[in-house]
């Protein structure tokens, strides 16, 4: 007997197995897919672990349903990184599956419904029962969507389930691929038509009454004969300026035939790549050093300042790599930070560039995923954010990770809780292949590990074409209020820089951490504000809609006329988001092109791109946006930079709140004169002697650094120190904080004073669950793994109790 070993993509922490047959145990290798039965009538895609021949103990095995491959889809290498990952942070390899396969890949089974028997007596059917009936006269099968549909109610399992005892309709569960290839159809003419005398003929003749057919077929003559390239439909009926309906009939009239072609969905059509521009001086000696270091080290950090050209470096890197053939995986934070840097790569790479993100549909991730484990040359260089590093890369040479510091880079939900730069450190050890981080403000991990040789470090000092580092100016907020020089949220040293820099038709950019209008909106009289029913927040007011929104759950209700609770019509706004400052800057610069880029301006997909595109085009004068504009972005006409308020960034209850502000300040000043005019900075803030302020104004990392470093060491964070958060989330409140007392109570038997908590966050409710926090702090010394060994046993036995079982527990190794 044959036996396979699968991994289903569902969170389970063991391995199944199933039985094959000799000829399928032959052909059956690691990383193919499998449709197999699982449960009662369920039927998954699973991915082959290993063919042997032992039998399981303990349960009977099943036969697989089929196969679903014909060679792997999945490496051995990306099998072991997979491993490596549900074991680093502590989640089954089925949620890895989950969250690095494209859903396309993972076929769930759809219940399909049809009739058994069509000999039914009418009158032993309820009316439901009969209304199921007649469909499935009128069409073979019917998909359980359908049903609900025909019934106009959402639970339809107890009809269907009377149905099938009375044998009349049967169930079957239905395996579907779903990624489609894209086809394209093209149109050529008739073989007939090939000779010169039957197309003569055809256009004298046959066609002489028929002129705008006879445009078609002559155009198509024309565009054939320009070049040999197959002629799309589209092309056709665009070039004669004719209707689909003309090419059809000479379709019908098999004078045309009509043909398909696979087409992949991402495509890069542009001029032939460009060559690579020279580095500067400075440039050249950070890329001789980071060759240097990687004789000695496979990790280098990079520490360049804002616009010091490190792309250009990375370019250097990547075109002397490809020429041996290696693949190289560029990671990025942001989408935002894709679309700028797709097209500055395929300028010099061409065609050799594949992207792989959120963004892009099922099928074009695909194609990707496909390009990638055939190393093809159009996917040798793949650029892209997190989600990136789990493709089929079997000849990897180099990782970049740029902007490493950023927040980003961390997956919060659902599992695996994993982090980007982290996981690409131990994806290239996998490969052999070396790594590149790079930043203007390292993380202080990254930064620690470099300067105790733990990786390589090199700096790069000065900005491209020798600017100067922007100025950067503290506006106090407290004393511009007193002496009432303020404009609605704008200081007046803020007004005149503007109109200064916008005489000069430059470009500005101003930086609001909070979407939305108005974070509060409360009643004078009764000193109520509207507060979300799920979460413990309030709402958010969104002007362009006029409605009050969760920012955590997205539950919104249209903007109040009065007050809920005391009924007075004495609403009023407390704060604001990047909306408010729009409407100010609309009514303060009338003349001007506003723009607002923040998540509810870029949710559709080509969204990010336009609004670049627009500011590269100087179509913008002035952009409002949240932090999406302080990463990386490389902008030529921008002199000043508006920090709004600078306040909520440091109030934060979090470790890394001050080391994330300074990171945050510093890059979003960044963005200013990146040319040749030395930009400037104003940072409004009621607090302007605060240490991290004074800190990114003189542009000061290692005094950041230092200092950071210090208050870690003393309140045992990281670097020095590792962190686990366990959180437990339930309905009921006093369930949860029972079941968050006996975990935390369990793990300090051992552990002792490293537990914190349990503690209820800033924001107690999200989603009608309550939440808890257990943070575990484990010292250098101690062994990681045995930590980790006895947190899974605590989460066993806290499994395993039946008062605690509706609690969510949710377990976050190096919780960013």
């Amino acid at each position: 007997m044959f036996y396979i070993d699968v991994i289903l993509p569902i969170p389970l922490k063991q391995k199944f197995t199933y039985k094959v047959n000799k000829d399928e145990a032959a052909f059956l290798q690691q990383g193919m897919r499998v449709a197999v039965p699982f449960g009662k009538s369920k039927v998954f895609t699973a991915i082959v672990y290993q063919v042997h021949q032992t039998p399981p103990s303990g349960y009977e095995t099943k036969d697989i349903d089929h196969i679903l491959d014909e060679s792997p889809v999945i490496t051995a290498t990306q099998i072991k990184h997979w491993e490596w990952m549900a074991s680093y942070y502590m989640c089954t390899l089925g949620e890895v599956i989950r969250a690095a396969l494209p859903s396309a890949f993972l076929l769930e089974s759809e219940t399909i419904i049809s009739l058994a028997k069509t000999d039914v007596s009418e009158e032993k059917l309820t009316d439901e029962e009969f209304l199921i009936f007649e469909a499935l006269q009128h069409q073979p099968t019917l998909h359980i969507n359908d049903v609900r549909s025909v019934l106009d109610k959402k639970n339809v399992v107890a009809v269907l389930d009377k149905l099938i005892e009375k044998k009349i309709v049967q169930v079957q569960e239905e395996v579907y691929e779903q990624y489609k290839p894209k086809l394209k159809r093209y149109v050529k003419l008739a073989s007939k038509y090939a000779s010169e005398a039957e197309l003569k003929l055809l256009l004298e003749e046959t066609l002489s009454n028929a002129p705008k057919q006879r445009e078609v077929v002559m155009n198509l003559f024309m565009l054939t004969a320009q070049s040999n390239k197959p002629v799309s439909v589209k092309q056709l009926q665009k070039q004669s300026d004719t209707s689909l309906n003309v090419i059809k009939s000479l379709i019908d009239k098999e004078i045309l035939q009509a043909y398909y072609i696979k087409k992949d969905r991402v495509q890069y059509s542009g001029e032939a790549a460009s060559n690579i521009k020279k580095l500067n001086k400075a440039q050249e000696i950070a890329f001789s050093e980071i060759k240097e270091t990687f004789k000695t080290q496979d990790i280098t950090l990079l520490h360049g300042v804002t616009s010091s050209g490190k792309t250009e470096i990375y370019v250097r890197l990547i075109s002397e790599l490809i020429e041996s053939g290696k693949q190289v995986l560029y990671m990025l934070p942001e989408i935002a930070l894709t679309t700028q840097l797709i097209s500055r790569l395929q300028r010099y790479f061409g065609a050799k560039v594949a992207v792989y993100h959120s963004k892009y549909s099922v099928n074009e991730r695909v194609e990707v995923w496909n390009n990638v484990l055939q190393a093809k040359p159009k996917a040798q260089i793949v650029i892209g954010a997190r989600s990136s590093l789990f493709l089929p890369f079997n000849n990897l040479g180099l990782v970049l990770v740029d902007e490493e510091h950023e927040p980003s880079f961390k997956q919060y939900n659902p599992s695996p809780r994993y982090h980007g730069r982290d996981a690409a450190v131990v994806l290239a050890k996998l490969h052999h292949a070396k790594v590149l981080m790079g930043s203007a403000t390292p993380s202080l991990e990254s930064y620690y590990n470099a300067t105790n040789g733990k990786y390589g470090l090199v700096n790069l000092k000065t900005r491209y074409g020798d600017v100067l580092m922007p100025e950067i100016e503290l506006v106090d907020l407290k004393e511009k209020n007193k002496k009432k020089r303020m404009k609605g949220h704008f200081s007046d040293r803020l007004l005149e820089e503007m109109n200064e820099v916008l005489k000069l038709g430059e470009q500005v950019i101003l930086f609001q951490n909070r979407r939305g209008y108005s974070p509060i909106v409360e009643c004078t009289t009764c000193g109520t504000s509207p507060q979300c029913p799920n979460c413990d927040v309030s709402l958010t007011y969104h002007q362009y809609k006029n409605e009050l929104r969760c920012h955590y759950c997205g539950y919104h209700i249209a903007m109040q006329l009065s007050c809920m609770a005391c009924g007075s019509e004495t609403l009023d706004t407390k704060g604001f988001g990047t909306q408010q400052v729009e409407t100010e800057l609309k009514a303060l610069f009338p003349e001007h092109k506003i723009a607002r880029m923040d998540q509810d301006t870029t949710r559709k997909k080509h969204a990010h791109a336009k609004l670049i595109d627009k500011l590269e085009n100087e179509e913008i004068d002035i952009l409002v946006g949240t932090q999406m504009l302080a990463k990386g972005l490389d902008f030529r006409n921008i002199s000043l930079v508006g920090v709004m308020n600078a306040d909520n960034l440091l109030n934060f209850p979090d470790f890394r709140a001050h080391e994330r502000s300074f990171q945050l300040l510093q890059q979003v000043s960044g963005r200013a004169g990146r040319t040749s005019k030395r930009g400037k900075v104003l940072i409004q803030t009621y607090n302007p002697y605060h240490q991290i302020l004074q800190q990114v104004s003189t542009n000061d990392y290692d005094g950041m650094y230092n200092q950071q470093l210090e208050d870690r060491y003393q309140y045992k964070y990281p670097p020095y120190y590792r962190t686990i958060k366990i959180t437990c989330k339930d309905r009921n409140l006093q369930k949860m904080l029972k079941a968050a007392k006996w975990f935390g109570q369990a793990l300090e038997n051992k552990l002792g004073p490293q537990v914190l908590g349990p503690e209820q966050p800033p924001i107690g409710r999200i989603r009608n669950l309550y939440i808890s926090n257990i943070l575990i702090k484990i010292p250098k010394k101690q062994s990681l793994e045995k930590t980790k060994q006895y947190i899974n046993r605590v989460a066993q036995s806290f499994n395993s109790i039946k008062e605690f079982s509706s609690v969510k527990l949710t377990i976050d190794v190096d919780n960013h």
